[in-house]
């Protein structure tokens, strides 16, 4: 299924998008798209079925906002350097294990809102990233096999950072991740039945309409099972907790000098196959 939270920014209500690309009321059956929802399978068979049965009621999504597909969110877990691709272009080695570092749920936007580059930033850069949206609680796993069961769904991110705040201002890279509007989710939460190899998605990003990124999931260094299970080793994952699982090459920060890194009036896209596409205009804060 591809869920997704609709209406003006802290009102959204749950939606669904249904096979035909119809947009359809889920108000009447559950109150948001949250980890409550991820976590009981009973519920979500009801969705699916009423879906099925074309019972749910028709919304017409003639400017209607779309909101982040994640209400309620707990955390989000950033992954550092996880693509072979990205480590290369800006002269790391691979690391050995996950680089760990946690965005605030208050950064969420929607997909295609606005994003404010920070007062004083020159460093603003772009990174289409899969989204791991936990569906089971998970602490202490054993295997990859079961991080991927944990997962209840996949969504697309960009992972907007400030490269000066996150490497050159001293302390942890939480920095240049946690400028306000930093974390566009969406447009969809796409159930994990869906996305059976997290591992064969193309990821693609644009700017003015030219294409920075055009990588795939094969490339990760550690795949979305094992980031899982690493994770879980450290901290207990809730459902509606937000994996952000790192990003392939073709940031700005990897690029020759000078760097071509976001100012105000930028446009930005991107797609992950089966996961939509985000589009966001890019302001002073």
């Amino acid at each position: 299924m591809k869920l997704l939270r609709v209406g003006p920014a802290g009102s959204e209500r749950p939606a669904l998008l249904d096979q035909d690309g119809t947009l359809r009321d889920l108000s009447g059956l559950i109150t948001d798209v949250d980890g409550a929802l991820l976590a009981d399978d009973s519920v979500l068979s009801r969705v699916r079925d009423a879906a099925a049965a074309g019972e749910l009621p028709v919304l017409d999504g003639e400017g209607l906002r779309i909101g982040s597909p994640v209400g309620r969110i707990g955390k989000i877990v950033g992954i550092g350097l996880n693509y072979f691709g990205h480590a290369a272009e800006v002269g790391a080695e691979p690391p050995a294990e996950p680089i760990l570092f946690l965005k605030a749920a208050d950064t969420v936007v929607g997909p295609d809102d606005t994003v404010l580059i920070p007062r004083g930033s020159v460093k603003t850069d772009w990174e289409a990233e899969l989204g791991v949206v936990i569906g089971s609680t998970a602490r202490y796993l054993g295997s990859a096999e079961e991080g991927l069961a944990h997962v209840g769904g996949y969504t697309l991110v960009n992972d907007v950072s400030e490269r000066e705040f996150q490497i050159e201002r001293g302390g942890t890279w939480d920095k240049g991740k946690n400028c306000e509007t930093f974390t566009p989710l969406g447009p969809w939460l796409v159930t994990a039945d869906e996305i059976p190899d997290p591992q064969v998605l193309d990821v693609k990003l644009w700017v003015n309409g030219e294409l920075k990124q055009d990588g795939n999931t094969s490339d990760q260094i550690f795949p979305v099972g094992e980031v899982v299970r690493y994770l879980s080793q450290f901290m207990t994952l809730y459902p509606g907790d937000v994996i952000v699982t790192g990003t392939p090459g073709g940031v700005a920060m990897g690029q020759p000098e000078p760097k071509p890194y976001l100012r105000a009036g930028d446009v930005v896209e991107l797609e992950i196959e089966g996961l939509g596409r985000q589009r966001q205009e890019f302001k002073g804060a």
